[in-house]
């Protein structure tokens, strides 16, 4: 038995188990089983690991993006680039870093471009929601498009992180792009929100949420209710949880 997996606390809201579970029945893959190994600390990794010799990947969630790094015994180029880390590859006892969301997230974006008739991206600022793992994701994408962005954090320190209050005073009118890295309005909390001045968004804003459980949430809600072009992270999910497997068959 070959066995994959994902870690993170908690995992009550992901459907990754799901997903490959189905794509093993779909494909005729055998040998092959993926489970959900939740870690109230990712000091805990290392005895998973002596606890399931089987393990050849693992996927990372909430909040261990980053945090898993120091556990790692090297980082691919790109991961050690974005600073944060989503697939794991374990072989002959080390373990290797590897960021999917990345890819993941570009294809969302592209495809909501297209979808709302643009050949190319339009010009303008991204505003991101939060700053943690899949956030630096999110940037580093971004950054290969010379798209600016900036951070909404509960406590800014840096020069390009502003608080929620501050967004009131913010010209909306150089965003373009809005996106949700943080857990507020996933399940089981689905009626909470991020603090957002919705009454300034409208048709030219892009909004995503990278939450997928629900498929909407009520940032999407409100921000389509603005006619803003909205789109969950289920599509993310899915392409990031593909050029995983692909790591793992390959390295």
């Amino acid at each position: 038995m070959t066995r994959y997996g994902l870690i993170g606390f908690p995992l009550s809201h992901s459907f990754s188990q799901r997903y490959f579970t189905e794509k093993f029945a779909r494909e005729g893959i055998t040998g092959c089983q993926y489970d959900n190994f939740p870690l109230e600390q990712i000091s805990e990794l290392p005895d998973l690991l002596e606890k399931y010799p089987d393990v050849r990947g693992l996927n990372v969630t909430i909040p261990y993006k980053t945090a898993v790094i120091p556990y790692l015994d090297a980082l691919d180029p790109v991961a050690a680039d974005i600073g944060a880390v989503n697939t794991l590859v374990i072989r002959n006892g080390r373990c290797t870093g590897y960021n999917t969301d990345a890819h993941g997230f570009r294809q969302t974006i592209l495809q909501m471009t297209k979808a709302a008739g643009y050949t190319e991206l339009p010009p303008g600022e991204a505003l991101l929601l939060g700053r943690g793992g899949a956030a630096l994701a999110v940037a580093w994408v971004f950054k290969q498009w010379n798209i600016p962005c900036r951070f909404v954090v509960r406590r800014p320190q840096l020069p390009d992180e502003i608080g929620y209050p501050d967004l009131r005073a913010l010209d909306f009118s150089a965003m373009r792009w809005i996106i949700n890295t943080t857990p507020v309005g996933m399940y089981p909390n689905s009626d909470d929100c991020p603090d957002l001045p919705f009454e300034q968004l409208h048709a030219q804003h892009f909004v995503c949420d990278l939450l997928y459980n629900p498929p909407e949430t009520l940032l999407l809600q409100r921000a389509s209710a603005r006619g803003c072009q909205t789109q969950n992270g289920l599509d993310m999910l899915h392409a990031q949880a593909e050029k995983a497997w692909d790591i793992w068959q390959t390295s």
